[in-house]
């Protein structure tokens, strides 16, 4: 058995068609998303990020602010900004990249973005939205493979779904989604008792543990669909022999750049056992960003009553 893969690139740019399509059709009324992206301190992922954001809203026909601050900023100061930009009338959906620096309060900061433009779906009010299956706005990566699995046309309803991690950013909400599409869902973490025996019960296995390829074969039930959301680098040649072979795309990275990109997933061994995988990078990846801009949409949607 070869694992399908699914192509979170061509998802994440159908998501990107149908949401600048549709901006160009409230342009019509008068009508645009704005998006302010906040930046605070000196962080080189969270630049790239950032910039990535804000270029893809340029492409679509969003309008954006990019804040950047400096990392000496006060937990008032953001809150101070916050507030300002929960007033604007232009702005419809406000993101703090995280990390945010070590001295500002994170949760005070999350938590005072006003509900209505919290478009990464992390404010208490809209996780209690989501657990109630109530109408608001869903945290991009859960949202995104969801809409991947769609597409893919991938049966939710009466699968078998084991969720490895419970972050809000994933692990949480990506759970109550699938909950609430009829799947039956177990959410698995450090302390859960023979995790791989659990993990092969999985009609769709979301890895979302933060562990550099730990979930191989003996995770997967032949067959199963495996969601990878992990993010980390192979940086030794052990390990890139292990996880990838004499894969010459994957030798020729990393002798370029010292590493190659993996997830929480070893990709040689799940690619002979799953139905279908997300490869990283190009799996759930770029579906964040895509479902930021079509969450920017639909708040923008909701707050003015657009249709």
């Amino acid at each position: 058995m070869t694992a399908k893969l699914l192509d979170g690139t061509a998802v994440a740019k159908a998501i990107k068609e149908e949401v600048a399509s549709e901006i160009s059709r409230l342009a019509g009324r008068g009508l645009r998303p704005g998006l302010a992206a906040v930046l605070a301190g000196s962080d080189p992922a969270s630049q790239i990020y950032v910039s990535n954001k804000v270029k893809a809203c340029e492409q679509l026909g969003l309008y954006s602010e990019k804040i950047e601050l400096p990392d000496t900023i006060s937990t008032g100061e953001l809150l101070d900004l916050v507030r300002d930009l929960n007033s604007r009338d232009e702005i419809d959906g406000i993101l703090i990249q995280l990390p945010l620096p070590k001295q500002v309060d994170t949760p005070l900061v999350l938590n005072s973005v006003d509900p209505a433009k919290d478009v990464d779906g992390f404010h208490p009010v809209n996780i209690g939205r989501l657990t109630l299956n109530e109408p608001g706005l869903r945290a991009c990566t859960p949202a995104g493979i969801i809409e991947m699995l769609d597409r893919y046309q991938i049966e939710l309803k009466g699968a078998r779904a084991v969720v490895m991690g419970r972050s809000r950013i994933v692990g949480l909400p990506i759970a109550l989604l699938l909950l609430h599409r009829h799947a039956t869902v177990t959410i698995c973490h450090s302390r859960t008792v023979d995790l791989p025996a659990v993990a092969r019960e999985a009609d769709i296995l979301i890895a979302a543990i933060g562990k550099l390829g730990m979930v191989d074969a003996n995770y997967i039930k032949p067959g199963a669909v495996v969601i990878d959301v992990g993010t980390n680098r192979v940086t030794d040649r052990e390990s890139l022999e292990r996880f990838f072979g004499d894969d010459p795309k994957r030798r020729a990275a990393f002798e370029k750049n010292g590493s190659t990109l993996i997830g929480d997933v070893n990709p040689r061994e799940a690619a002979e056992v799953a139905g279908y995988l997300t490869p990283v990078p190009g799996g759930v990846g770029p579906l964040t960003i895509a479902m930021l801009m079509k969450n920017t949409l639909t708040a923008m949607k909701m707050r003015r009553a657009a249709e």
